[in-house]
């Protein structure tokens, strides 16, 4: 075991756009475990959106101060451990930050199970898939037939949400950034259609896209592509609220939706906010459902996976320019 801890710390809090700048590597001495905690050695790092929402305030976790080791979830190796619930080699998920190696207390660390690729428990068995999962069938609840429109579609829960509704027997329409991710969305992920935001004319996009309107829109980004897919919703329709990245990096939006309140009353629309965690009762069925259909071909895993720890940095800043296709992770 290396006698070093190389750590990644949030050197500044970014007023506008994230840069490299705001991060600094440093190195600090392998922790010991306490009773009751165990040593782990971080080999793959998630990179999310939400990493960058965490630097602007409290969210379902606190909010990042500078100069802490950068937080971020991790698919870790435990090396030592002083509780039962654990021994060296289990493979454990957590929030143990941007570190080669980290301590933290059993009890807030998942055993993960033996799977192969391991890096599947990031991606389509991790918050992605799981995200995925819950947020369109339990929020978006689509039935077979509707037309379902997702927004960052080539991202990690996005490109999953919309082969699920495929699945489900569902149109699906994905929002995503370019002729080449739009391409490969329908070409190799079987999308129905694609439409590219940066464009612009995203109505108009969306009416020819959707000549029946919407009836589950699976929102990553909020913004103006929220708005237009406001417009675009058939009576009840449903709106699954997962993410906002079109408003974690840079400057706050000019304005918000518009019209928001007189389109929901009017057409009795449901939007529903959650977390992953919302579902913990529902997981084990999650999972035998995903990993049904990944042994079936009927849901492709895309995983985008860079190296160095001392690349995660830049990592984050491609993921929230639209870089990656998948789900991005690094491996340590």
């Amino acid at each position: 075991m290396a006698e070093t801890n190389r750590q990644i710390v949030l050197d500044q809090i970014p007023q506008g756009k994230l840069g490299p700048e705001h991060f600094k590597l440093v190195e600090a001495a392998v922790p010991h475990p306490g009773d009751g905690e165990v040593l782990v050695r971080t080999r793959y790092i998630s990179l999310d959106a939400a990493n960058r929402a965490w630097m602007q305030g409290a969210t379902y976790r606190s909010a990042l101060t500078s100069g802490q080791v950068m937080a971020g979830g991790s698919l870790s190796e435990v090396v030592e451990s002083r509780d039962p619930s654990l021994k060296p080699g289990d493979l454990v998920w957590g929030d143990v930050g941007w570190q080669e190696y980290a301590v933290a207390p059993a009890k807030r660390l998942a055993k993960l199970p033996a799977l192969e690729p391991v890096t599947h428990l990031l991606s389509v068995y991790g918050v992605a898939g799981l995200t995925a999962y819950f947020g369109l069938l339990e929020c978006g609840r689509p039935n077979a037939g509707e037309t379902v429109v997702v927004s960052a579609a080539a991202g990690s829960v996005g490109s999953l949400v919309g082969q699920i509704a495929k699945i489900k027997e569902c149109r699906v329409v994905g929002v995503a950034g370019g002729e080449a991710k739009g391409r490969w969305l329908v070409d190799e992920l079987g999308f129905d259609a694609a439409i590219d935001y940066k464009a612009g004319n995203l109505r108009g996009q969306l009416k020819a896209a959707c000549p029946d309107g919407v009836d589950v829109y699976f929102d990553n980004t909020g913004g103006d592509i929220l708005e237009a897919c406001l417009f675009a919703m058939n009576l009840h329709g449903r709106i699954a609220c997962c993410g906002a990245v079109s408003q974690y990096d840079g400057a706050a939006p000019a304005h918000g939706p518009r019209g928001v309140p007189g389109l929901i009353v009017t057409k009795r629309l449901t939007l529903k906010g959650f977390v992953v965690m919302d579902f913990d009762d529902k997981r084990e069925q999650a999972l035998k459902d995903l990993q049904t259909w990944v042994a079936e071909g009927k849901l492709k895993v895309q995983e985008d996976i860079l190296e160095g720890l001392e690349n995660t940095p830049a990592a984050l800043i491609g993921l929230l320019n639209g870089e990656n296709r998948g789900k991005r992770m690094v491996k340590v």
